[in-house]
């Protein structure tokens, strides 16, 4: 793969810069509950020398009922400085599952306008597996400034998407498997309906990776949104179960030099909930 620090790297570059003064690691380990993991619990027992913890949950906007909503811009600088994490900072995010939740939080940096912000290709697992060092220690944190700019064009709202499946324009392309899409499996959050946005297309975010949870080549991202019948050319609205790994499309986008590409922060979480929006299934 070709590193890039404002998408992804790979192990061995993070290894080889992982002695910088303004690199900034983040832990960013996060599980839906059928998965059985502890994100914050398996930070504190092992973790990549630095890396600070991000809290998917509470760096959010909690006054919203749906799930890890975007955090209003001063939560976010609030956490960030007090994680001594500012302005001047390259930032390197991964999960303990390969390549999970680490693109929502690459997402989120991108949302508030900072960019140095990448992925680690294959995560915590790959990087424990080749050998490098852990600690469980967490790090010494001085406050650091940070300038916040929201990109308010990078997430889009219930209303805007609601108008896109109805004109067919941006495309929207749904992260679930397969089987959550066609409406033949249960959602794992109660009280939501099966089924997808009418007119969505279905790319599992899976898809975009190899077996070993790193992400595919820019042939095999190129190749996969393309089987799933995603025009290339046009912009995209990125969405998910609650809009975590549709962040892995966005980030597969951005690979491929995509630039008109948003998410929907409220996901199947809010569409799912409402009678009035239209599902379709199959």
């Amino acid at each position: 793969m070709t590193d890039d620090p404002k998408t992804l790297v790979s192990t061995a570059w993070l290894a080889a810069h992982l002695g910088d003064p303004d690199l900034r690691v983040i832990d960013a380990s996060w599980y839906l509950p059928d998965m059985g993991r502890d994100g914050r619990a398996e930070y504190d027992a092992a973790h990549i020398p630095g890396a600070r913890y991000f809290d998917i949950d509470e760096i959010s906007d909690l006054r919203s009922p749906l799930p890890h909503m975007a955090p209003p811009v001063e939560k976010f600088m609030s956490r960030m400085r007090a994680m001594g994490i500012g302005d001047g900072h390259q930032v390197v995010v991964y999960d303990g599952a390969g390549l999970f939740s680490a693109a929502r939080v690459w997402w989120l940096f991108r949302l508030m306008g900072k960019t140095d912000c990448a992925v680690l290709d294959g995560g915590f697992g790959k990087w424990q597996a080749e050998g490098h060092p852990v600690e469980d220690m967490p790090p010494v944190t001085r406050d650091r400034h940070i300038t916040v700019s929201r990109q308010n064009h990078l997430v889009k709202d219930v209303t805007q998407v609601a108008a896109a499946a109805k004109l067919g324009s941006p495309q929207i392309v749904d992260a679930r498997g397969a089987a959550r899409f066609r409406g033949e499996e249960p959602e794992p959050r109660p009280g939501l309906r099966s089924g997808h946005i009418p007119g969505s297309k279905n790319l599992h975010f899976r898809a975009l990776l190899n077996d070993d949870g790193t992400m595919k080549d820019i042939d095999g991202l190129r190749a996969a949104f393309e089987g799933a019948g995603v025009d290339l050319s046009k912009p995209v609205i990125t969405s998910c179960g609650s809009g975590v790994t549709a962040a892995i499309l966005s980030l597969a986008l951005e690979r491929l030099g995509h630039r008109d590409h948003a998410l929907y922060d409220g996901s199947w979480s809010e569409w799912g909930q409402f009678d009035h929006l239209a599902v379709e299934k199959g």
